[in-house]
């Protein structure tokens, strides 16, 4: 029977003033119970249009109905047949603009937790896996290289280790994962779920080499001349941008990358980390994108006293996922909207004998501002407020307004086109570049993107690589 409450079952999480000061998952998950009745909201409809809103067109009317029935292995396995990260997608896709946005439930109510009972199927077959190995596909006799270990590259490797070729994934940190290990918090996405996901393809077959920097440590064309007949790029988008301003060279000053990467791949927060971080009393995040708020958070749990995240517009255009800044507002992050950077100020430590000018951090000069008319991206463009400077006393700045791709790679490999933000060139359908045998996906491409439609890319791209293949 349906359920039709208008309400999702709400996810059980832990309080905030508790987990502002741990580093555990903010997220509990569903009981099997809650999965049930969660599943009977779902009308199953005809059309399924939920499943188009998702970009690797998981069948979501499918798995939801086995959840329905508590066949939860049967859940996992309809969900396996288009992800391979289904316990990732499950915590950290924007489902409320996927799939969820899509769902005929949402248009009088709140959607299906779609998302929730993903994350529920996966947590379960995690569980309950019995640790038989799945039989490795038979070879057929091909060898494709995919550089970048995050969720395009993952992606894009299991759906060919699927079809029997032979795989190899070069990473260039020491561990498997890209940005779901460096960029996202353990609080978010605990790092033993990526290792478990990392480990199914590896049952696959598919061979992973760690610290093989591609544009350094070989290049694309020396792939080639290994034996490998294509080549994947999901290499990401880990060059970070900063605002140009007065002050960014002061001590105290952070990329979100280089914050978020000394916490999450080093650990820095805990006791006796041999990764050195900054454990200030008041931080200003600057950004209102999901790596923002976990930048943010992640500062509160490093002991801050005072957050704040300064953006420059309101509320509305925050791009982060409404639950994140939810669950931030929780936790007593202090948003200042409609404010910006202009200076950031320090002094000089009269025991540094070094460059006078790269002191540390004393405070963030900001200024008032106010929407105007509607910029290229639709959204109203913010505009100075004369004379309303005011300062925001930090120890501590981090900024949070961007990646792009790293030039390494375009830079050692002739023939590949790039755009004037040096993303790869691609055909949309296919992933395909200006090089022969070379494909690319995720925010190489795209620039900084959600982890699904780097999966999305991943997957268009092995299809092509396996026709490409085939063909020749």
């Amino acid at each position: 029977m349906a359920n039709m409450s208008p309400k999702k079952n709400p996810m059980p999480s832990q309080e905030p003033a508790v987990r502002a000061r741990n580093f555990d998952e903010v997220t509990l998950g569903y009981t099997r119970e809650m999965a049930i009745d969660e599943a009977a909201r779902c009308l199953h409809c005809k059309n399924a249009p939920c499943v188009n809103g998702c970009p690797v067109n998981i069948h979501i009317p499918d798995f939801i109905e086995r959840v329905k029935e508590g066949d939860f292995e049967g859940a996992y396995g309809v969900i396996s047949l288009s992800s391979s990260l289904p316990a990732v997608c499950g915590r950290v896709c924007p489902q409320e603009t996927q799939c969820e946005s899509k769902c005929v439930r949402g248009i009088k109510a709140e959607p299906v937790g779609i998302g929730r009972l993903e994350r529920f199927v996966a947590d379960y077959h995690n569980e309950h896996a019995t640790g038989e190995v799945a039989a490795i596909p038979a070879s057929n006799g091909h060898r494709v290289a995919v550089v970048g270990s995050g969720p395009s590259g993952l992606t894009c490797a299991g759906d060919l280790a699927k079809l029997g070729y032979q795989v190899t994934v070069f990473e260039a940190l020491h561990l498997a994962g890209g940005v779901l290990v460096y960029g996202i918090p353990e609080f978010r996405l605990p790092k033993k779920i990526v290792a478990k996901e990392v480990e199914e393809l590896k049952r696959l077959g598919v061979k992973i080499e760690t610290d093989v920097v591609i544009g350094k440590t070989l290049t694309v064309d020396e792939l080639f001349g290994m034996g490998y007949e294509a080549v994947f790029i999901g290499s990401g988008a880990g060059l970070p941008r900063f605002m140009g301003i007065p002050g960014e060279s002061l001590k105290g000053v952070y990329s979100a990358n280089e914050f978020l990467t000394r916490n999450n791949l080093m650990k820095a927060y805990r006791d006796g980390s041999a990764t050195p971080i900054l454990h200030a009393k008041k931080v200003a995040v600057v950004g209102g994108g999901n790596v923002a708020m976990d930048a943010a958070r992640t500062a509160l749990r490093l002991g801050a006293e005072k957050v704040y995240i300064v953006y420059r517009r309101s509320l509305e255009e925050l791009p982060a996922r409404k639950e994140e800044v939810e669950h931030a507002m929780e936790e007593g992050i202090d948003f200042r909207l409609l404010q910006n950077p202009v200076e950031i100020l320090g002094y000089q430590n009269p025991d540094d004998k070094r460059d006078p000018k790269n002191g540390f951090v004393t405070g963030i000069k900001v200024i008032k501002m106010a929407l105007g008319e509607p910029d290229a991206s639709g959204r109203r463009r913010p505009v100075e407020v004369p004379g309303s400077e005011e300062v925001i006393d930090v120890d501590c700045v981090v900024i949070s307004i961007g990646t792009s791709p790293n030039p390494l790679i375009k830079n050692t490999t002739a023939g590949l086109e790039v755009n004037s933000h040096g993303g790869i060139i691609v055909e949309e359908a296919t992933g395909k570049t200006s090089k022969e045998g070379v494909y690319a996906g995720g925010d190489a491409v795209t620039g900084a993107a959600t982890v699904i439609l780097a999966m999305g890319a991943g997957k268009t791209a092995a299809k092509a690589i396996d026709e490409y293949l085939s063909n020749k």
